[in-house]
């Protein structure tokens, strides 16, 4: 007998449907950044309007459009119109430079871009440069950018939406079908893209029950949503009817929100929370509201993890994956008490292995790469067939993270792959070094790098950021791992700089930066 497809589908335009049948009238975003409320009735409905709208441009299924902006619910909205009308959409990184955003519009074939009017200048030039932009969407604009040709006609967004219907777009939407281009976090170089399709996108709810989310929540979104987690909160939200904050991050605007608005969970970075911990306002603020901190991005810091035990006293949730997998392990606060220095389990429909170079799993507690599966998964780089190779290989994504596994299953992260130094012959994880240094009160953060030597082919180098007002020193640093460490894993080389470490928008430490910058100066 054939099996038969069943007739639901797994479709991101059926989560914000569902969502304002069943919640309604109840309040589902607080826009920060314009101070304004909505309910998910009406999200629905502007996002209906919204794709309507599109679509009466001209603009078809599988067109791409781009659409740049901060965090607000405009940026929802757009996400939610592409996943009905099956556009496939490019969430642009406002951090990139001008050329490095014109030239994804270029190489992806924008047809259009929805632009917040902060970055008018950004349209302007994409206007006059790029040839497939048939359309520009502005958001919040007091005035537009004058058209370069024929084709292209500015528009207000709010004025779009005014002159489109809210009836849900006709658009016949499948699994399979292309949802927007993601770019990964770009830790060992530029980032690479991925399309991401509306199943990949449509199966998260196995992340946030993880966190025991419930309709008692409120959310503060301060993650960037261009990016996958950010939008992944705003998903979130809607699926268990849950008031959502959203902002850009800034410490005194964010203790203000958790007060306000009743907080009570919020996914941050390990630098977010040391700069919230590290701020005057923190005691001028009631967070009693607050039931739960979520870190993902970089393994947290024992200084920090103590610190907001005695300031904010919540527990902690983590989790670890790829912008290519989405989440793969949660460890929750039990998790915490029985594997400590884990980033967690597998939660619900993820495997997580532990290999060799060929492919082999290892036993419990040998160090290997980390492989991991789950209906997140991206299968292929775009148009990168090289590097989908090396990442995408026999059913399973290979992240380029060693860690164990230990009998538990409880996955504990020992380092980039690629972040291993050789030195002598001898191979230093950066991870071990770090741990030692970070372990030092003075220290803020700091990464561990290679950097060429005639002499060891690699000298272990660290990169010290002191805390404010504390005194570091190469000697103190080096003093300190001694004591820890074996001797070819002390570093060399203590480098003590002032300035953040640079990283992605998710945390994640962009150590190319540091070996191009410092590889220069040495």
């Amino acid at each position: 007998m054939t099996m038969k497809r069943g007739m639901g589908k797994f479709v991101v335009g059926n989560i914000l449907v569902t969502a304002a049948l069943r919640f309604g009238e109840r309040e589902a975003f607080y826009c920060s950044a314009t101070e304004r409320r909505f309910n998910f009735r009406q999200v629905n409905q502007r996002c209906n309007r919204l794709a309507n709208g599109l679509s009466g441009l001209g603009l078809k299924k599988g067109e791409v459009v781009a659409f740049l902006s901060t965090n607000r619910v405009e940026i929802v909205e757009i996400f939610f119109a592409l996943a009905k009308t099956g556009l496939v959409g490019i969430p642009l990184n406002y951090r990139l430079a001008k050329p490095e955003l014109l030239g994804l519009m270029r190489g992806l074939n924008a047809s259009a871009l929805i632009c917040d009017a902060a970055f008018a200048d950004v349209a302007a030039q994409a206007l006059r440069d790029l040839p497939t932009l048939s359309h520009l969407v502005m958001i919040g604009a007091d005035s537009l950018p004058l058209a370069t040709s024929a084709k292209t006609s500015p528009l207000h967004y709010e004025s779009l939406l005014d002159s489109s219907e809210a009836s849900e777009p006709q658009v016949e939407i499948e699994e399979a079908d292309p949802f927007y281009f993601n770019l990964t976090s770009g830790t060992t170089g530029m980032p690479k893209c991925y399309v991401l399709t509306q199943y990949n996108n449509a199966t998260l709810m196995n992340m946030f029950h993880a966190f025991d989310l419930s309709q008692q929540d409120v959310i503060l979104t301060v993650f960037p949503m261009f990016g996958r987690v950010g939008f992944a909160w705003a998903a979130a939200g809607m699926m268990y009817g849950i008031r959502n904050v959203i902002m850009n991050f800034d410490v005194e605007r964010s203790l203000q929100l958790i007060e306000k608005e009743r907080v009570t969970i919020s996914n941050l970075v390990p630098t977010m929370i040391a700069m919230i911990l590290a701020s005057e306002g923190l005691e001028r603020h009631e967070l009693s509201s607050l039931r739960a901190l979520v870190f993902a991005g970089a393994m947290l810091p024992a200084t920090i993890r103590q610190q907001i035990a005695t300031k904010i006293k919540v527990p902690i949730y983590e989790y670890y994956g790829l912008q290519e997998t989405g989440t793969l392990v949660v460890s929750t606060p039990d998790d915490r008490k029985r594997s400590p220095g884990s980033v967690g389990r597998a939660i619900l429909h993820t495997e997580v292995r532990v290999v060799n170079d060929q492919g082999e799993v290892l036993a419990p507690g040998l160090i290997g790469e980390i492989v991991g599966r789950s209906p997140g998964s991206a299968t292929a780089y775009h148009e990168n067939p090289e590097k989908s190779i090396e990442t995408f290989r026999d059913g399973w994504v290979h992240t380029g993270d060693l860690g164990t596994l230990d009998e538990e299953g409880y996955l504990t992260i020992r380092g980039r792959k690629k972040d291993m130094i050789v030195t002598g012959g001898q191979n230093v994880y950066a991870a071990d070094v770090e741990d030692v240094i970070l372990s030092c009160p003075e220290v803020l953060d700091c990464a561990v790098i290679g950097l060429p030597d005639e002499l060891w082919g690699e000298r272990v180098t660290a990169v010290v950021v002191p805390r404010a007002g504390a005194t570091v020193t190469p000697e103190s640093i080096v003093s300190r791992c001694r004591q820890q460490l074996a001797g070819f894993k002390v570093p060399k080389q203590v480098i003590v700089e002032t300035q953040a470490l640079p990283r992605t928008p998710t945390g994640k430490m962009q150590k190319f930066i540091l070996v191009e910058r410092h590889s220069v100066s040495t």
